[in-house]
């Protein structure tokens, strides 16, 4: 009698063969980005609108492990024009962070890769950086220098043996290196008070445990702002933090944004947190995004099953003594994507068609665009 195994068994033999194919792949990869350092004219290319900080087009950014491919990011298009505030939305796993990890290089290489697609970064007079295939000498000097991110965990991030003065030095001191001790100092203390902390000759000589969970953020937000970066990221910026923080923290992003006129992409699976700052909202599931629009376009009027699941999962005034509707089922798995949409399986208005083929991105408006099948019926139907 043969022996049974479940859907995700996979055989030693099997195993092997995905090693292989992934070590084959990875080196490849990383052969290429070598290679690039040694030709500039490999990463660089034009923005396709210069009023953009960032575009990302059909970025692709995929972990290679040893039972398959997470396609963590799939295909993945939108800009972040120059000032403006984008907010990448979703539950965990749909791949918002990976995104903005890598707009950063910051993937555990060799086993996570960008492997298609292009992120252009704006570097003025109409060139772009095409941070794919950017090498890792050339990122050293973007990375915390133009393009700066905010992490999630700020104690985590911090490192615990090092008081908070060096750290924030640090970055200057890496980015700057004509400025001397006393300026680096000074700017550091002129970051400090700018986030809003009145103790900064007290902070700048404390150790990260020392201070509170808001105090922590607020120095992330200094270190990422010392070099006054084109684009600030930030990952899940109010997730560690009590209400009243979350508040103070939006609203001191939002201050030092029109301060330093940068752009910032706020990752975050809060819908809420993001209503009143954003100027576009990415709403992303299984590694793509499945629909994009102003803020308004999203919250009142969503075109896809998936942003209409997030938003009645959301507590207000008007459903305060309704239960809330949470979303049915589970996140996808991203080893074993459909063939058809990812939200298929959880989604109520499922057709036909949604399980054989991903719904292509149709325009709503010219503000607003959505990847749903329900929206090309309704487009037949004349709704």
């Amino acid at each position: 009698m043969s022996k049974k195994h479940d859907s995700d068994y996979i055989s030693a033999k099997k195993s092997r063969q995905i090693s292989r194919f992934n070590r084959k792949l990875t080196k490849k990869l990383e052969k290429e980005r070598n290679d690039a350092s040694k030709d500039p004219a490999l990463y660089t290319t034009t923005m396709k609108d210069p009023g953009n900080v960032v575009e990302f087009d059909n970025v692709c950014t995929y972990f290679f492990t040893d039972i398959g491919t997470v396609k963590a990011v799939d295909g993945v298009t939108f800009n972040v024009p120059k000032r403006a505030t984008v907010g990448v939305v979703g539950e965990s796993g749909c791949g918002k962070s990976v995104t903005s990890l890598s707009l950063m290089q910051l993937l555990q290489r060799p086993t996570g890769q960008t492997v298609g697609g292009e992120i252009r970064f704006n570097i003025g007079d109409g060139k772009a950086l095409n941070i794919v295939k950017a090498p890792t000498a050339k990122m050293q000097e973007i990375r915390g220098n133009r393009v700066s991110m905010i992490f999630q965990e700020p104690m985590t991030s911090l490192n615990p043996v090092f008081r908070i003065g060096q750290q924030v030095n640090e970055v200057l001191e890496l980015h700057h290196p004509e400025m001397s001790e006393e300026e680096v100092k000074a700017r550091t203390l002129e970051m400090l008070e700018l986030v809003g902390i009145a103790n900064k000759e007290g902070v700048y000589n404390m150790y990260p445990h020392e201070l509170s969970g808001g105090m922590r953020q607020r120095v992330m937000i200094a270190m990422a702002l010392a070099c006054e970066p084109d684009i600030l990221i930030a990952d899940e910026p109010t997730t560690a933090l009590d209400v009243t923080i979350q508040a103070q923290i939006l609203e001191l992003m939002q201050d030092l944004q029109k301060k330093l006129g940068m752009a910032i992409i706020i990752v975050t699976h809060d819908l809420g947190v993001i209503a009143s700052m954003c100027d576009e909202i990415i709403v992303m599931y299984g590694g793509r995004v499945c629909e994009r629009g102003t803020a308004d376009d999203i919250f009142y009027r969503p075109a896809h099953e998936y942003t209409k699941g997030l938003l009645r999962s959301i507590p207000s005034t008007q459903n305060m003594n309704e239960r809330l509707i949470p979303i049915g089922g589970t996140p996808i798995n991203m080893l074993d994507l459909p063939k058809g949409c990812a939200f298929c399986p959880r989604c109520d208005s499922a057709m036909k068609i949604c399980l054989r083929e991903q719904p292509v991105e149709m325009e709503i408006s010219d503000t607003h665009h959505a990847s749903c099948w329900m929206n090309v019926k309704n487009a037949k139907e004349g709704k």
